[in-house]
């Protein structure tokens, strides 16, 4: 497949030995912009590896290759090896030890090829007291502080609806994997690029993280109240309920108007951002009593026409009949072999000169093993061989 697919990234080969979904997350973005990724798997006992058949699978791993290998034989060390000698990045999520043990590490890999950008995602990082510790999204949530800040006051820790940890560590990897890769046409040299779990739920605390470093507060639950704004959360309509954000005294002043209450604007408990928040479950309280007599569609086209945010809050099936989704073409849709033609999840990036490539669904385990290892010089004969032995 190299050279036959364009893109921004086309130029960079990839080999992806991540699993579950923060690494899967950081090589999609390579995958999707045109770069050649090889998806190396074990051979044996894929049922055990990831459910490939799976909604979340099919979304994750399109547009790659997939090789299977053994890595704990030699053989399969060594064509890994003759892979690395000629790729751009290599990705993985396995714990320090396991790398190590793999002959994985930086300094292994770094010395068979120095111009490879190796990128690590670990659960706590490579370093200190948890670095051995196996990583987990809901874990890195609550380590994290994000469960402390979600949910209503008093209802204890929730965790967030999406692996938000998972996501934004495959994220930001994705994102020290380009400037790497950057730096590197100045330099000539790769280098090791890190993120964790922890690291990546710490960093999306943003706000809240600053109220503590900055402030010396600690944040709570809020629940559907913005932590710091009112009004600006959920409010109950006559036909369901919707978002609103109000944000500064002019916003403020022409809500009052649009819902009928322009004395509110200057009330002596309401007339400030700082009064607001004081006084903010009176100020809901009442405000609830006039929402609700309005249907979400009417308030929604008052208040947008004031330039005041807000908009419903969808179920996932209606999230995707929003007009304003499919000009983001936030769909797009591939051919599977098996499934015929499947939806999965867009790029949430436009680029005016490039569109990331859809070509191919998610492969199935070794779909390419033969064509990738004829690309290295084996022959029919050693693949048999190989496949005999269980090494591919």
């Amino acid at each position: 497949m190299t050279g036959t697919i364009t893109g921004p990234l086309d130029r960079f080969f990839v080999l992806d030995l991540t699993r579950i979904r923060s690494g899967p997350t950081c090589v999609k973005q390579f995958a999707d912009w045109g770069a050649d990724v090889i998806k190396i798997e074990p051979p044996e006992d894929n049922s055990g590896y990831a459910d490939r058949d799976s909604s979340d699978f099919q979304n994750l791993h399109r547009n790659k290759r997939s090789l299977t290998l053994d890595l704990k034989s030699s053989e399969g060390r060594d064509i890994l090896m003759c892979l690395v000698d000629k790729a751009d990045v290599l990705v993985e999520n396995f714990r320090p030890g396991v790398k190590k043990r793999l002959g994985l590490d930086w300094e292994t890999l770094h010395a068979r090829n120095p111009k490879l950008v190796l990128g690590s995602i670990s659960g706590f990082g490579q370093t200190g007291p948890y670095a051995e510790r196996p990583g987990f999204d809901q874990v890195a949530q609550g380590m994290g502080g994000l469960m402390s800040v979600t949910g209503l006051p008093g209802q204890g820790p929730v965790r967030v609806g999406i692996p938000v940890a998972d996501l934004t560590a495959g994220m930001f990897c994705a994102t020290g994997i380009l400037m790497a890769l950057l730096d590197r046409e100045r330099t000539g040299v790769g280098q090791w690029v890190q993120s964790s779990l922890l690291q990546a739920q710490v960093a999306m605390l943003d706000f809240q993280a600053a109220r503590w470093l900055i402030d010396g507060e600690v944040p709570g639950q809020a629940g559907n109240n913005h932590p710091t704004a009112v009004p600006m959360g959920v409010y109950p309509t006559s036909d369901g309920s919707m978002n609103i954000a109000v944000t500064g005294n002019r916003m403020w002043q022409d809500f009052c108007t649009i819902i009928g209450r322009p004395d509110l604007a200057d009330h002596e408990r309401f007339a400030t951002g700082r009064l607001r928040l004081r006084h903010r479950d009176e100020l809901n309280a009442l405000l609830f009593e006039i929402t609700r007599t309005r249907t979400s569609k009417d308030l929604t086209e008052a208040l947008i026409a004031s330039g005041i945010p807000c908009g419903p809050i969808n179920k996932i099936d209606a999230v995707f009949e929003d007009p304003q989704v499919a000009e983001l073409g936030m769909v797009v849709e591939v051919e599977h072999p098996k499934r015929g033609t499947q939806k999965v999840l867009g790029q949430p990036i436009i680029l005016s000169g490039a569109t990331p490539v859809m070509h191919s669904a998610t492969p199935d385990a070794g779909q390419h093993s033969d064509a990738i290892l004829k690309e290295l010089g084996l022959s029919d004969a050693e693949l048999a061989d190989l496949r005999e032995r269980k090494v591919i």
